[in-house]
């Protein structure tokens, strides 16, 4: 590999103007799908739970699985991973919900309504059942709170779960603990805003239709079917910013436009595009604080974004290009065919 050193002289520069100046806004028409039925609600699984009856916690589950006939079994033994004998499980399940109710009350204070959660999320099912006719929807958001160490976004056969103990937003006090720290870095804890509770749900039906194994793919095909599940998830969610979907900052956004080329040269005067070596490309296709190569104020997972332009670039060339004609394109052809080299 060639000296890199000349990129961490990259100032992560950003011009204090719009994102869509900076060419990095959608301009693809949205499909209108108002007459697309989506059939969905929202059930507070966490308000349920944390009204449970504990002096008599055994009778009190008994009824509350009439209500969750598969979630709560996903809840107890998958979320809260509690032993299968039923005497531990009440035991510490009431312990759980003595320890995590100030979290459940901090859950309310913030999100006592989830309408626009609800009407962002049945427009992304709607585009679903445009652009996918054939898959099977989820039919619920079901919000729980629990452990901090773990799931905040799931798909399961019961629908959408979401665990909102871990999207009370990156300042909140408990995120500043050591013990939080030391599981989710700042990277990442800064993405636990409600703005990123859609994103992760789509995210997840896009991972559902279309799995994703690395396997030992050379690093142009490797950012290529990343690049091609970020393509869907903006048909998906076409009015969230692009930065979001990305998991980066606005500031990390622009910097990426601004410095398109730069960022393509690091990839093929470091003769990296067909390294399969996962040492050597782990920086470019892996969440992180940043991308070294490329300095303190870059994003992370860099090969996502330059995935994606490769992918938009290659799909303004086809002609009434279908989602599941995209996927089904081998990732070398796409590449080669895309051309892709911006100035």
């Amino acid at each position: 590999m060639k000296n890199p050193g000349i990129y961490r002289l990259f100032v992560w520069a950003c011009a204090a103007v719009m994102l869509l100046s900076c060419g990095g806004g959608s301009k693809r028409k949205v499909p209108d799908v108002s007459h697309i039925k989506v059939k969905f609600e929202v059930k507070r699984f966490d308000q349920e739970l944390f009204s449970l009856d504990t002096t008599d916690l055994g009778a009190a589950l008994t009824r509350l699985q009439q209500h969750y006939p598969g979630f709560l079994n996903d809840y107890l033994y998958n979320i809260l991973a509690l032993p299968p004998q039923e005497d531990s499980t009440v035991a510490m399940l009431k312990r759980f919900i003595h320890d995590y109710k100030p979290v459940y009350d901090s859950v309310q204070l913030r999100y006592r309504n989830l309408g626009s959660l609800e009407k962002e999320l049945v427009h992304a099912l709607q585009l679903t059942g445009y652009y996918f006719p054939g898959y099977k929807l989820p039919e619920s958001l079901i919000t729980f709170v629990g452990p901090v160490e773990g799931y905040a976004n799931v798909l399961t056969n019961s629908g959408f779960a979401v665990g909102l103990q871990l999207y009370l937003g990156k300042d909140f006090s408990a995120y500043q603990m050591d013990y939080f720290r030391e599981i989710y870095p700042s990277y990442q804890s800064k993405r636990f805003e409600a703005v990123y509770i859609p994103v992760n749900c789509m995210r997840n039906i896009v991972d559902d239709m279309y799995p994703y194994k690395a396997g030992n793919r050379p690093l142009a095909e490797q950012m290529v079917e990343l690049g091609k599940r970020m393509y869907l998830l903006d048909l998906l969610l076409p009015e969230t910013a692009e930065h979001l979907k990305l998991g980066y900052t606005e500031k990390q956004l622009e910097g990426c436009y601004k410095h398109e080329a730069l960022i393509w040269n690091t990839f093929v005067q470091n003769d990296l595009l067909y390294a399969t070596d996962p040492i050597v490309i782990r920086d470019y296709v892996n969440d992180g604080p940043k991308t070294p190569v490329l300095g303190e104020e870059s994003p992370g997972f860099i090969g996502q974004f330059t995935g994606w332009q490769i992918v938009k670039k290659w799909a303004e060339k086809q002609k009434d290009l279908t989602p599941q004609e995209l996927m089904r394109t081998p990732a070398r052809q796409l590449f080669d065919e895309a051309k892709y080299k911006p100035r």
